[in-house]
């Protein structure tokens, strides 16, 4: 049984598809008993409760939600981030450890914020192998044939990748965070329908600072091939209530802003698409 959800069957129905790889709420027996940490501090490391918006938000669009929690493993990061202080099989890889594996954020996540450690023990190389063959490679499996059946009838195919983030700090922050791998997984006029939707909606837009995306962007996308990615953030207070931990008043309005963005990102990818027809290989246009 895969440990996802899937919606939209059949030959895609637009050209957008959307990926909530964060906001899974399913911890598995083994998991519980080898946190060392309460079961609630590992709510932390969830993109909380954004598939609510996402399911609110989407019409046409083939969808794909984890249920998998992000502490059993993350779907944003690449295979070989793995963190030798909690998995074993890390020092056979031998690869350089990234930015995100050094602050406990890798494969395995290590640690929940400021709650700290995880784990109460070590994973062996099986058991880390054994959730990406069951967890990790099926997802990924799946958005990519969703992608590439949305290309092929649509010549343009966008991955939405939507995440939620604590509220920024500062005296005017931005609310929604746009990240396409500072102009590497999107076009630029992708990109420029993400904020002209964004500001309709009276809300405050950053690029790729503090988040450019991650490894579902880089993995993805392939824009000169017609495939473009782009990850979008959204201030969990836009949809969640006053204690951040549950759907909120501002879900309706926030799956609105979601749902004007999915709706603009395939008006701009078919008219891309009108200048390739299916089956050909075309640069994306910027």
């Amino acid at each position: 049984m895969r440990s996802f959800d899937q919606w939209g069957d059949g030959p895609p129905a637009s050209p957008v598809v959307l990926s909530v790889p964060h906001a899974g709420r399913d911890y598995p027996p083994d998991l519980i008993a080898a946190v060392r940490l309460p079961a609630a501090a590992l709510r932390l490391l969830e993109d909380r409760h954004v598939d609510a918006v996402a399911l609110a938000a989407r019409t046409a669009e083939m969808t794909l939600v984890q249920r998998t929690a992000r502490a059993w493993i993350d779907l944003n990061r690449a295979e070989d981030e793995r963190d030798p202080q909690v998995d074993d099989g890390a020092r056979a890889g031998g690869s350089p450890r990234s930015a995100k594996v050094r602050s406990g954020l890798g494969l395995v996540p290590r640690r929940a914020g400021a709650a700290g450690e995880l784990w109460r023990r070590r994973f062996s190389d099986a058991e880390v192998a054994a959730r990406i063959a069951a967890h990790y490679r099926p997802y990924h499996a799946a958005l990519g044939q969703a992608l590439a059946a949305a290309r092929e009838r649509f010549g343009v195919a966008v991955l939405l990748d939507l995440h939620s983030m604590p509220p920024l700090p500062g005296p005017d922050p931005a609310r929604v965070v746009i990240g396409d791998r500072f102009g590497r997984s999107a076009a630029a006029r992708l990109v420029a329908r993400v904020e002209a939707a964004s500001a309709a909606h009276g809300l405050k837009v950053a690029l790729n600072a503090p988040y450019a995306g991650g490894h579902l962007a880089d993995r993805h996308a392939r824009p000169a091939h017609g495939v473009h990615a782009i990850q979008l953030e959204l201030d969990r207070s836009l949809y969640l209530d006053a204690e951040l931990g549950a759907p909120g008043p501002g879900l309706a309005r926030t799956a609105a802003l979601v749902r004007a963005i999915l709706a603009a990102l395939a008006d701009e990818a078919l008219m891309m698409g009108a200048l390739a027809p299916p089956g050909t290989l075309p640069v994306a246009a910027e």
